[in-house]
């Protein structure tokens, strides 16, 4: 092709100078360039029309299909290049105007922008005729003014630029008749005939060559010639004629192959060979042929190749009916396509995010879609969407492209990933539709606290445990994902009063694994320091910041059968001796002689005590309460019953295995305490003679340490007497208080732990309540000892006279076989009073001292 002249040039002037005022109002850019530019030349400058120092600041982009590989940009200086040659004709054919459209995505500010680029024609092909020798055969016969029609040349240009004239040269025979289309449009002709001036005549000049020229308008302009040889026969006079000048069918896109579309018929009036009639395209041969089949002989057109309603609506092309004598008629053939929904919709995704954390606002951007279809009218309307209960909506931003956004709030712990399939249906009958599927995961963000599985936990140990057994196990859950879902375990200490240097007991007794929620004892427990521990435990995960829950724990200690059961009455003593216990010989059976008082530090079923007699001097004599530990007599008591009677009782708690202690009870069988000295001094005695009768044998250690005890007891009650004597005088002498005669003192005394030594025993006043009236004017003095009622309190409300007195050390002043004593005052020995607690008032002149189980007297004064 030759290289374009000024025209062309002014053109690109041109162009360039539109290019840089083309910003479009409706977010479109056009530019307009002439065709066959070189590759690498320059469109525009996209980056100044964007208002962009360059655009790699955006991420610009082409997204469209199709023709955007004939433009390239060059992201250093902005500009919109040519990626090759660019042939208006190829490309545009006969269209008036040649638009490439195409659209850019502004990828940082997710924009699209369309770019319309118009291609200019140029004077760059000449005119060419189908054919370079064209062969006619006319008869010479044929009159002047005939007419024969020639093939008209072809220019692919526009315009100007396209066919504007012929010339013929060669003969005076003919002459050249042009035909402009009456509408006034740039390419002007309609027909070309060849007239035939003057008569022919064979025998002159049987042929006639003649040179067809034709020329377009550009500047230069350009041209093409055909050689037309004129072959003069003899007379065939009529001249084939079709039924209909322009024969019309509409059909289907989806019409099947081989099917007759139309049937054109011409007739001819000549005779034998001048009549038969063969029918042939004219004019574009080869490209109709591809798609229709023409019988030559019957004038059936049939479908050959496919239709495609996209490609072109409309087929027209010339049918040439031609006689035997070569005389021909000439009609048009308009083949209307209709469209059908044989298309199904394209969808493209542009961008796409693959991931978005769970608490992105809703209207987030997710995907950019592109979607068109290649049928027309409403079988070219497409409709995107995508199903309703994903929290994902479609917006249509631009044209034909959509944004796939978020309707409402992400929650990774009820999905933590979509696939979100987008369909593209269109609106033909049937519809077609296409879909594509996008997948998205969900970020985790650190939005749940660890929950445990229980409100609250309560764990069981057994006393005595193991250092660093485990007690028990919490465990607390996290939807949320990786880090955020790790779960670590702490006790939270409680804030003691002495500060933060103060110890709580709980972060010494246990411990809690860090991982796995395990509960650890740092020592072992003892259920009679410690029954119950209560403290949080606190479940904290991994995010940022990170998120806890506590929960309360009460651990139980379980108590086991690790204490024997402890006797507090009788004590014992240091050297191993308990009490001894006063039984009258009148006691009737079922006399209370005294009670074993124990007590087990366990609990429950471990604290329950069973007494039982484990040995006794007479076997049958007394027996003990199961539960009570009551020592009472079985039977009556027997002369021949020892004066000592030596029990074991034996104390046993329900554990398994159950523990026991075991304690010794000495009884003494006598009515009054000068019968236990006569009865122990005969016991004495006989036991002397029966030594010295036994050759000189050692009198028994036990019975001369028993009268050793008993006479240093005795020797102390009278001092302590003595004591208390003077105690009261300055007493009383302090007050000035003078007792009046007559009067008398009442002594209710409930010994609890005095011991009186009798003749080598050491009898044990009992927590009985007893009352001494003693009288300052009587001659005697007596202590009356009441009927013996085992009781934990201090009164009494049963007494009976002992007949025989009862001395108390020194505490009787005077003797009692002195009738001649009188206004005695009486007191007992401070060192008898060993109470715990107790109270005194003043009540009518008269000082009343009140003692609990743990006194020995009560005393008062008048």
């Amino acid at each position: 092709r030759a290289a374009p002249g000024r025209a062309a040039r002014r053109q690109v002037l041109l162009s360039c100078l539109f290019s840089l005022f083309c910003r479009a109002v409706s977010e479109q850019i056009r530019y307009s360039i002439p065709e066959e530019m070189e590759r690498g030349s320059l469109v525009g400058n996209l980056a100044k029309d964007l208002g962009l120092n360059h655009l790699s600041e955006v991420g610009v982009s082409f997204t469209s299909r199709g023709r955007t590989h004939y433009f390239a940009l060059n992201y250093e200086n902005g500009s919109l290049q040519t990626a090759e040659r660019i042939d208006r004709e190829q490309l545009c054919a006969r269209l008036e105007k040649c638009l490439l459209n195409f659209q850019i995505l502004l990828q940082e500010k997710m924009k699209l922008l369309g770019v319309e680029v118009e291609i200019s024609d140029l004077n760059d092909n000449a005119p060419s005729f189908e054919s370079g020798e064209v062969e006619i055969k006319i008869s010479e016969l044929a009159s002047p003014g005939s007419r024969f029609p020639l093939h008209e040349a072809q220019d692919p240009d526009l315009g100007i630029n396209s066919l504007q004239d012929y010339q013929l040269s060669g003969s005076e025979h003919f002459s050249l008749h042009v035909q402009t289309k009456p509408d006034g449009a740039k390419h002007r002709v309609k027909a070309l005939e060849l007239v035939l001036e003057k008569p022919l005549d064979r025998e002159e000049e049987a042929v006639h060559n003649l040179i067809l020229t034709a020329i377009d308008g550009g500047d230069p302009a350009r041209s093409g010639t055909a050689q037309i040889r004129i072959t003069v026969v003899d007379a065939n006079d009529n001249t084939p004629v079709f039924s209909q000048p322009v024969y019309t069918v509409n059909v289907m896109e989806n019409i099947p192959k081989s099917s007759r579309v139309i049937t054109v018929k011409a007739t001819d009036l000549d005779e034998g060979i001048n009549k038969e009639i063969k029918y042939s395209f004219r004019k574009n041969k080869e490209k109709t042929s591809k798609i229709f089949q023409l019988d030559a002989r019957t004038g059936h057109i049939t479908v050959v190749g496919d239709l495609d309603y996209e490609e072109s609506a409309l087929y027209e092309f010339e049918i040439q009916a031609t006689d035997g004598g070569d005389r021909f008629d000439i009609s048009k053939v308009e083949i209307s396509v209709s469209d059908v929904n044989d298309n199904t919709p394209e969808l493209a995704i542009s961008m796409v995010v693959n991931s978005v954390p769970e608490d992105s606002p809703p209207g987030t951007v997710i995907a950019l879609l592109n979607v068109h279809d290649q049928d027309s009218g409403e079988n070219g309307e497409v409709t995107c969407s995508i199903p309703s209960s994903l929290p994902f909506q479609l917006k249509k931003s631009f044209e034909n492209y959509y944004s796939l956004v978020t309707d409402r709030a992400l929650d990774r712990e009820q999905e933590a990933a979509y696939n979100i399939t987008v369909t593209a249906t269109d609106h033909g009958a049937p519809p077609l539709s296409t879909s594509a599927t996008i997948s998205l995961q969900i970020l985790d963000t650190n939005d749940n606290p660890p929950r445990f599985e229980q409100a609250a936990y309560t764990g069981y140990v057994r006393e005595n445990n193991p250092r660093g057994a485990s007690i028990l196990s919490l465990q607390a859950s996290d939807p949320d994902w990786g880090e955020n879902a790790r779960v670590t375990y702490s006790l939270l200490l409680p804030l003691l009063p002495g500060g933060e240097g103060s110890e709580s007991p709980v972060s010494s007794s246990i411990s809690i694994h860090s991982e796995s929620g395990a509960v650890y004892a740092l020592r072992s427990f003892d259920y009679e320091q410690l029954r119950e521990l209560r403290f949080q435990v606190q479940a904290q995960d991994g995010g940022s910041p990170p998120l806890s829950t506590n929960v309360s724990v009460t651990l139980w200690i379980l108590d086991q059968n690790d204490n024997s059961p402890e006797i507090l009455y009788p004590a014992s003593r240091s050297d191993g001796s308990t009490g001894v216990e006063l039984a009258p010989r009148s006691s009737e059976p079922g006399y209370l002689v005294t009670k074993v008082v124990a007590v087990d530090a366990d609990s429950g079923q471990n604290a329950w005590l069973s007494y039982q007699l484990l040995k006794a001097t007479e076997p049958g004599l007394f027996r003990v309460g199961l539960q009570s530990g009551e020592i009472r007599t079985a039977r009556s008591v027997l002369d021949k019953d020892a004066l000592k009677q030596s029990l074991v009782v034996l104390v046993k708690d329900n554990g398994q295995p159950p523990l026991s202690a075991s304690v010794s009870v000495t009884v003494v069988l006598a009515d009054s305490l000068p019968q236990i000295l006569s009865e122990l001094s005969s016991l004495s005695a006989s036991a002397a003679a029966a030594a010295g009768g036994g050759g000189g044998a050692e009198p028994q250690p036990g019975l001369t340490l028993y009268l050793g005890i008993a006479v240093a007891s005795v020797s102390g009650l009278f001092f302590s007497f003595l004591l208390g004597l003077l105690a009261l005088r300055l007493r009383r002498w302090r007050n000035s208080q003078l007792l009046e005669s007559g009067a008398s003192g009442n002594f209710s005394g409930v010994p609890v732990s005095q011991f009186v030594g009798i003749d080598g025993v050491r009898a044990f006043l009992h927590s009985y309540s007893q009352e001494a009236s003693l009288t300052a004017g009587s001659r005697k003095s007596q202590l009356h000892f009441p009927q013996p009622n085992y009781s934990n309190t201090l009164s009494s409300q049963k007494s009976c006279d002992v007949k025989d007195p009862f001395l108390l050390g020194e505490e009787i002043i005077g003797n009692k076989n002195d009738e001649q004593t009188a206004d005695k005052t009486f007191r007992l020995p401070p060192s008898s009073v060993t109470h715990q607690a107790g109270s005194s008032e003043n009540t009518d002149g008269r000082e009343v001292l009140r003692c609990d189980i743990r006194c020995s007297c009560s005393y008062q004064k008048k």
